[in-house]
C-alpha cells in the first residue's frame, strides 16, 4: 500500500492548487483522479484576476489561449447593463492541464471507490493511505460523499443545472454576453468568447424553480442558440451540449473535519450571482494547503461569495434567489 502524507481526490482548479500550495511547503502529496489530462471540461471558463494573482500566474506563463474579458454585458427584457469585470477566459481543458503540470506534483489516474478510516489513517480502495486527505473531486465527490453527508453545503435549493457547449467558432464579439430571466428561465444564458477561435454558450438555472414550473432547461438552449443566431453571433449548424450540475455557496463553515478537507465545487463554493467556480476552487486549495501546512484553521471568509461586487449585480441576484420559490 502506497502511503503519503497528503491525499488529493481530484486534480481540477481546486486540486491542483492545493497540491501546489503544499509542494511550495516540501509537503509529500499525491493526486488522484478519474481522468487522464488534458480532458474534456464543462466549465463556461472564467477565471478572475484575484485567482491568477494567488497562483502567481502571469500571461508569459501560460501556453495556450488567454483573452483578457474587460466588461459583461448583462442583458434584461427592456434594457442592457454594461459592467467593468476584468476576468479572463481560458479553456478547462487546457487550464486544468496546465495548472497540474505546473504543481509538479505525481498524478495518478485512478477512479475512487471507497474511503475508510483504519488505524488513524484514510485508506483508499485498499491501495493508497493518507493522514490528511483534501476533497477536490467536484459535486460528485467520493470524499464528500463519505464522510460530509451529515453536514453536506450542497442544499438542494442552490442546484444549479447547465448545459452548455463549447465549439471552434468564429469569434464576432470579444464581450462576454449574459441574460437573465428570459421567458421566466430563472437563470441565465450565456456567449463566452475564447482565443483561437473558440466560443462557449449555454444556459444555467436553479433546478428547483425550473422542475417547479415544469419547463425544460433544452428548450432554454434552443432560445439561446436562435437569439445568438438572430444577433450574427451563431452560424447555423447541429448544436450538441452536454448538460451538468453544481451547488451555488451557503453560509456556514469551512468543511473540514478530522484532518479531511473540503475544496472547490465538492465544498459548494460557486458565486451567488453568476455561479462562477473557479476562482474558489483555487482560492479554497490554496487556503487548504496553508490550513494543513500550518495547522491554522481552514477558512474561507476570505473568498468573494459574488462574481461582481457591484449594486446592480446584487439587485439582480435577489431577483434570481427571490425565484426559488
Amino acid at each position: 500500500m502506497r502511503h503519503v502524507d497528503v491525499l488529493i481526490v481530484g486534480g481540477g482548479p481546486g486540486g491542483s492548487s492545493c497540491a501546489f500550495g503544499l509542494r511550495r511547503r516540501g509537503i509529500d502529496c499525491l493526486v488522484l483522479d478519474r481522468d487522464t489530462f488534458p480532458r474534456t471540461k464543462l466549465c463556461g471558463g472564467l477565471v478572475t484576476q484575484a485567482a491568477a494573482r494567488a497562483l502567481g500566474l502571469l500571461p508569459a506563463d501560460y501556453p495556450h489561449g488567454w483573452l483578457w474579458i474587460d466588461r459583461f454585458d448583462f442583458h434584461f427584457r427592456r434594457f442592457t447593463l454594461p459592467l467593468p469585470s476584468p476576468q479572463i477566459s481560458i479553456r478547462r481543458c487546457e487550464f486544468d492541464a496546465f495548472l497540474l503540470a505546473r504543481s509538479a506534483v505525481e498524478v495518478i489516474p485512478h477512479r475512487v471507490r471507497s474511503i475508510e478510516r483504519r488505524h488513524g489513517r484514510y485508506v483508499v480502495d485498499g491501495t493508497f493511505s493518507c493522514d490528511v486527505l483534501v476533497g477536490a473531486g467536484g459535486t460528485s465527490c467520493p470524499v464528500h460523499r463519505t464522510f460530509f453527508r451529515d453536514r453536506s453545503r450542497h442544499e438542494r435549493s442552490r442546484q444549479i443545472t447547465a448545459l452548455e457547449e463549447e465549439f471552434p467558432h468564429e469569434v464576432r464579439d470579444r464581450r462576454c454576453h449574459f441574460w437573465f430571466f428570459d421567458d421566466g428561465f430563472p437563470g441565465y444564458y450565456w456567449y463566452i468568447p475564447k482565443a483561437d477561435g473558440w466560443i462557449n454558450i449555454g444556459v444555467g438555472a436553479l433546478a428547483e424553480p425550473l422542475k417547479a414550473k415544469q419547463d425544460s432547461i433544452w428548450r432554454h438552449f434552443e432560445r439561446l442558440v436562435e437569439r445568438l443566431r438572430r444577433r450574427g453571433l451563431l452560424a447555423a449548424g447541429e448544436r450538441r451540449p452536454g448538460g451538468y450540475t453544481y451547488y451555488l455557496r451557503a453560509d456556514g463553515p469551512a468543511p473540514a473535519r478530522d484532518g479531511i478537507y473540503l475544496v472547490g465545487d465538492a465544498a459548494g463554493l460557486a458565486t451567488v450571482d453568476l455561479g462562477e467556480g473557479i476562482g474558489p476552487a483555487i482560492e479554497s486549495g490554496l487556503a487548504a494547503a496553508e490550513a494543513i501546512a500550518t495547522g491554522k484553521a481552514y477558512r474561507l471568509d476570505h473568498i468573494p461569495r459574488r462574481s461582481a461586487t457591484n449594486l446592480a449585480l446584487d439587485l439582480v441576484r435577489r431577483r434570481w434567489l427571490a425565484r426559488r420559490g
